[in-house]
């Protein structure tokens, strides 16, 4: 009796070491996935960021220096963040051939992988304002066209003009339109100031503000 006992005791205890050492491989495996996956994210955005150095020590450094602390003709882009690059040459802006006029935009020359390669280079450098994220750009579902309507007249009419459509500033330069802007660039223009614009901080227009004047 007690051989079977002690046989009952052993086969119902099977399962349970059998449940634990599932979670004990199933753990280690979680773990091992999670330690390569960063690895492997870290290999990647460094592969990224030489790839953007190259690029800009061929397209940007004649201007920006070749450490990008800027010239005679060109500023530093230190500290400007990924968000200023992803703006100026997603739009076409940057590279310009003559700094002494007011960039425009155009055609870019740089694609969306080599312009986040820049990006990612230049962010390298030293902390600065991010390229915000696809997820947080739903201004159709979180943003407020009254709201939006007010802030735009409040802190953007006096130069883009009450339609947006753009207006002369002082010295030769202006306020481009915002007709036909992706969302994303409205964005980072009001979080970079490029040009004349003032940089809106999302102490000035909240995140969810700025998505009110997207929309």
């Amino acid at each position: 009796m007690k051989r079977l006992s002690r046989y009952r005791r052993h086969k119902a205890a099977a399962p349970l070491l059998l449940v634990l050492a599932l979670l004990a491989i199933g753990t280690t495996f979680s773990i091992a996935s999670a330690t390569t996956t960063s690895e492997t994210t870290s290999v990647d955005r460094s592969s990224q960021i030489e790839e953007g150095r190259q690029m800009f020590l061929k397209g940007c450094s004649s201007c920006h220096g070749l450490n990008a602390e800027g010239g005679q003709i060109a500023p530093s882009l230190i500290g400007v963040g990924a968000a200023s690059v992803d703006f100026q040459v997603g739009t076409g802006r940057m590279p310009m051939a003559d700094m002494s006029t007011q960039a425009m935009r155009k055609a870019p020359v740089y694609n969306a992988e080599q312009t986040a390669a820049i990006a990612a280079y230049v962010a390298s450098l030293a902390p600065g304002a991010a390229i915000p994220a696809e997820e947080s750009l739903n201004y159709e579902r979180d943003g407020s066209t009254a709201q939006g309507g007010e802030l735009f007249r409040n802190n953007c009419a006096m130069c883009h003009n009450f339609a947006g459509q753009g207006g002369a500033l002082t010295q030769g330069k202006y306020a481009p339109t915002l007709m036909g802007v992706d969302p994303k660039y409205i964005y980072e223009a009001m979080i970079t100031g490029p040009q004349s614009m003032p940089v809106f901080s999302d102490k000035t227009i909240t995140p969810a503000e700025k998505l009110s004047i997207i929309k």
